[in-house]
């Protein structure tokens, strides 16, 4: 059975910084793009981040741009999210995803992703 299972979640502080994990298993990913998502309350699940199967590539939606770097460790299977400088618009529940294996690149798309965690929760107090 896979699953993947995010870890690192919490209630910070406005500039404070957190790291997420996601720990892979069922399966080897190490082929496959790895993605953080996230959802507010009452807003759509989007794309915070997206890394290559080789760690190479990665694409990073506007907003989280020098604060956030998403890393991957194929040895380990897992992939993680280093958030820094947090704001409370980062509040929201996010939520690590992993494409089909022999994926190329990166992806924003919910689409290319079929693996997906129960998420942890970030909040970020102003």
């Amino acid at each position: 059975q896979v699953q993947l299972v995010e870890s690192g979640g919490g209630l910070v502080q406005a500039g404070d910084s957190l790291r997420l994990s996601c720990a892979a298993s069922g399966r080897t990913f190490n082929s496959s793009a790895m993605g953080w998502f996230r959802q507010a309350p009452g807003r759509e699940r989007s794309i915070v981040a997206s890394i290559s199967w080789s760690g190479f590539s990665a694409f990073y939606v506007a907003s989280v741009k020098g604060r956030f770097t998403i890393s991957r460790d194929n040895a380990k299977n897992s992939v993680f999210l280093q958030m820094n400088t947090l704001k409370p618009e980062d509040t929201a529940c996010y939520y690590c995803a992993a494409s089909q294996p022999d994926f190329s690149g990166t992806s924003y798309s919910e689409r290319d992703y079929e693996y997906w965690g129960q998420g942890t929760q970030v909040t970020v107090s102003g």
